[in-house]
């Protein structure tokens, strides 16, 4: 069985590359707009099945994985930003305190679907204006979930996490892996007979 990624993201492709994974991309386009009063994690949850269920309609004999990621500061959900005005609102939001991450995790094998919703906290250090300046001005912010890369300029703003790392950059391997073997898939590993 062949494992299929329904995500464009370079970012979840590197961390499943990383990992020793042999796998297919599969982007699919869902609605992601947020339901009135859908809690965060529900929210997360449902675009990763959405995804991952988008994609397993094209070739029902893989095993698909679908992910979310938004990041929730003082109860407001931060996804992506629209342009560098809504990336430095989120910025300063963040900005010398506590936010979490949550990533929503899909996958359907045989028919079968399993998700759950991965949180880790992360702590933002304050930004000066000149640290907001410079960041804005690399680009980086624009295409991430709460406007920032924990695995690229921003990692010197963040003195600490708690939870998994993975999560914060877009898809929590130990939770796929976890999910993968509970499914009796044999995933293929690069260096590794599957």
């Amino acid at each position: 069985m062949r494992l299929v990624l329904a995500s464009n993201s370079p970012r979840r492709r590197e961390l499943l590359s990383a990992a020793g994974f042999e796998f297919a991309v599969d982007p699919v386009s869902v609605d992601e707009t947020r339901q009135e009063g859908e809690a965060p994690a529900a929210y997360v949850e449902r675009l990763a099945r959405s995804k991952a269920e988008a994609s397993a309609d094209h070739d029902p004999e893989c095993a698909v994985i679908g992910a979310d990621t938004i990041v929730v500061v003082g109860g407001e959900v931060l996804g992506k930003p629209l342009d560098e005005a809504d990336a430095a609102r989120m910025l300063r939001l963040l900005a010398g305190r506590a936010h979490e991450v949550l990533t929503g995790v899909a996958l359907i094998s045989r028919g079968q679907v399993v998700s759950r919703v991965e949180r880790t906290t992360v702590w933002f250090a304050p930004l000066s204006d000149g640290d907001l300046a410079w960041y804005l001005a690399s680009g980086e912010p624009m295409d991430k979930a709460g406007a920032y890369a924990i695995q690229g300029r921003a990692s010197r703003f963040i003195p600490r996490i708690e939870g998994s790392y993975s999560n914060v950059v877009g898809l929590p391997v130990t939770v796929l892996v976890e999910f993968l073997e509970k499914a009796g898939f044999s995933a293929r590993v690069k260096g590794r007979p599957g």
